[in-house]
């Protein structure tokens, strides 16, 4: 089998596919998400803890040039070492909703998939049942 027939065969499988659809969709998802954080969900829980900016909160690991704003963009566009905690704590905000959200998803998936019963062995037929009486009747 050539590797062209065999890339064929891989790339056009049902699996690769939906893993393909897949990850696009949660490319997408994860910009709802990061939104909805970003947008939503931060501003509220910044207004709530005294109008504290998560994007602003950073410690500085050296010195900037002088006369720089000490804001998180301009430290970071000059370049400037800084532990960003505002920002890993919206990520991690961010990471917590999408994980809740495919929870509930797949929580609703599993309720909608139909369970099949399990198969009874159904009693035979009367004259089936006669037959083999007649049978282990004829054995003894």
């Amino acid at each position: 089998m050539s590797i062209k027939s065999e890339f064929k065969e891989f790339a056009l499988k049902g699996n690769v596919m939906d893993l393909a659809v897949g990850v696009i969709i949660g490319a997408a998802f994860g910009k709802i998400v990061d939104s909805l954080v970003n947008d939503i969900i931060m501003p509220v829980v910044s207004k709530v803890v005294g109008g504290l900016d998560f994007s602003n909160m950073f410690i500085k690991l050296a010195e900037g040039p002088t006369g720089l704003p000490q804001t998180y963009d301009a430290l970071k566009k000059a370049g400037v070492p800084m532990l960003a905690y505002g920002n890993f704590f919206t990520i991690i905000l961010n990471f917590i909703i999408l994980a809740f959200i495919i929870f509930l998803m797949v929580k609703q998936m599993n309720k909608l998939k139909k369970t099949e019963p399990a198969l009874v062995p159904l009693a035979p037929p009367e004259e089936v049942t006669l037959l083999r009486e007649i049978r282990d009747s004829l054995k003894k």
